[in-house]
């Protein structure tokens, strides 16, 4: 056999392993720039919600500028953007945002992303939340509420937590 002839075994394995190494080497930038983005240490929380406003909380994992977008709809069609708020060591890397003039008696949903103050390039994924205003007439609500979810120790129902099944069925 000539030294230049090959096989076609040998030569599909060759190429595998040539164009192995060349996604893998494209790969490699995405996975470190992946890894060097800011991200959302606790997700997001909101609360103090009555007719017109609700707080809205996260955390980051590093001092971020962060990105607020509020929407009555799932898809954010016509969303508000709002002015950024940066996370610091002195704050712990939290923001709180107090949203206003909203609804009534309506779902809200936010969004966040933040980016690296270091990198400004480098920005998170974002994360969602939703809550829903209080009514602007008094009128009956329900709303429910659980604590103590891990027990400590104590108290473990090993079939389930059934506040959370009998939240689901109401």
């Amino acid at each position: 056999m000539n030294k230049l002839s090959m096989t076609r075994r040998a030569f599909v394995t060759s190429a595998g392993a040539v164009g192995l190494a060349g996604v893998s080497g494209l790969a490699l930038p995405y996975y470190s720039r992946a890894n060097q983005r800011p991200s959302f240490t606790h997700g997001v929380q909101s609360g103090d919600v009555d007719a017109t406003s609700g707080v809205v909380w996260t955390r980051t994992d590093r001092p971020s500028r962060v990105m607020f977008q509020v929407s009555s709809t799932e898809n954010f069609a016509s969303a508000t953007r709002l002015a950024p708020l940066d996370t610091s060591p002195a704050s712990d890397y939290t923001v709180k945002r107090l949203l206003t003039d909203l609804a009534s008696d309506q779902d809200i949903f936010y969004r966040m992303t933040s980016a690296d103050l270091a990198d400004i390039n480098a920005v998170s994924e974002p994360i969602t939340g939703r809550f829903r205003t209080a009514p602007a007439s008094k009128r009956d609500i329900r709303f429910a509420w659980s604590g103590d979810t891990a027990g400590q120790g104590w108290g473990i129902d090993e079939t389930g937590m059934k506040t959370y099944a009998t939240i689901g069925k109401h």
